[in-house]
């Protein structure tokens, strides 16, 4: 019988909760690594055994990738890290944001780093190799930190054809590689950056793009959330449109598809970025269902007088049928709809600060 698996990575710890098919009742474990942050998190559901993958940054043993092969009830990696820069890059390994399994190759798994770089396991993320053509891009000298540090925080893997990947960074934008890591492009046309004076907000790279998620069963329509706006590609990334008109605000952090539905995706807006809070202070999910052409805001069950902002990877789905759609916030609230966003439920409240969900049928 299936269950769904539910993990919530926090500025304090990791929580790991559980529920049947109907995702109407949750068992939550006891917290693990409460002297760690848990800025990623990941499931791979390939193979017989469900593997669990958390980025952590502990204050004993620093970042490194943690995985379980019980659903969590038994961790290893904690001794020494699987990600690692090689010695001759004099960088140092200050967190791991994201952690992607690759459903074209059965033991490959990515992790995208702080500094920005992007490693490769082929045995299911148990070693870690640094995938040199990014980190010795001509770019990167010129690749700036975000507000959250510069870091790859996207990692795309093509799902059929092992040797496309795209990434995307705060800031520089998204890169993408069709030849296993060997060169890398930039693929941002289309994509704006306010920041820059007029006339140069158009470049080819130093986007300050938040997030970028791929349709699994549509593999070239991406959607983007950019520091301002919202975009969509139907091309795997060669020129973007935006899709913002109709939303609240055009600022925000996640974005997610629908993981059936090309044409469904949500975001989460929040009012701007000198605030950071969701307009009118109104918590509320907006869908489009026609691939960004007309949005819909989805508040019912969330909270009015609602301060908190959900982060670029605090927001996803599962492949449950309806979907299930999870978020969790910075004031340690998490939420779920097991109705595809039409309703929603509070799973969760007073966690530390939600940097990380993760959900999958397993």
């Amino acid at each position: 019988m299936s269950e769904t698996v539910l993990l919530v990575g926090t500025r304090k710890g990791l929580w790991i909760a559980r529920s049947d098919e109907s995702r109407r009742r949750w068992e939550w474990d006891e917290p693990y690594f409460l002297m760690s942050e848990v800025a990623s998190c990941g499931i791979d559901t390939r193979g017989d055994t469900p593997r669990l993958f958390a980025g952590v940054m502990s204050w004993h043993w620093g970042p490194q990738v943690l995985r379980s092969d019980d659903l969590g009830r038994t961790w290893v990696g904690e001794s020494a890290s699987a990600v690692a820069f090689p010695e001759d890059t004099g960088a140092t390994l200050t967190r791991v944001w994201q952690v992607a399994p690759s459903a074209a190759e059965p033991d490959v798994v990515y992790a995208g780093t702080e500094p920005s770089a992007i490693f490769r396991s082929e045995d299911r993320g148990e070693s870690f190799t640094l995938i040199r053509g990014l980190w010795d891009h001509p770019h990167r000298k010129e690749w700036q930190p975000g507000g959250g540090g510069q870091a790859i925080h996207t990692i795309l893997p093509h799902p059929t054809e092992a040797k496309r990947v795209s990434v995307a960074m705060s800031t520089g934008g998204v890169y993408r590689t069709v030849d296993a890591g060997a060169s890398w492009a930039p693929a941002n046309q289309g994509i704006r950056a306010t920041f820059l004076p007029e006339g140069e907000q158009f470049p080819e790279f130093g986007q300050c793009v938040h997030k970028v998620d791929r349709h699994p069963d549509r593999p070239e329509r991406l959607f983007l959330q950019n520091h301002d706006g919202v975009y969509r590609s139907d091309d795997g990334g060669d020129a973007w449109v935006s899709i913002a008109d109709g939303l609240s605000s055009d600022f925000g952090f996640p974005i997610v598809s629908h993981p059936h539905q090309p044409e469904t995706v949500y975001v989460f807006p929040l009012g701007g970025a000198e605030e950071r809070m969701p307009p009118k202070a109104e918590a509320k999910v907006w869908r489009s269902r026609d691939a960004g052409a007309t949005w819909e805001g989805l508040s019912d069950g969330l909270p009015d007088g609602f301060y908190a902002a959900v982060m670029r990877d605090a927001m996803c789905t599962d492949r449950g049928e309806p979907a299930g759609i999870y978020f969790g916030s910075r004031d340690g609230t998490v939420f779920a709809s097991n109705d595809e966003g039409d309703s929603w439920n509070e799973l969760a409240g007073h966690l530390p600060d939600v940097l990380s969900v993760r959900a999958a049928v397993v």
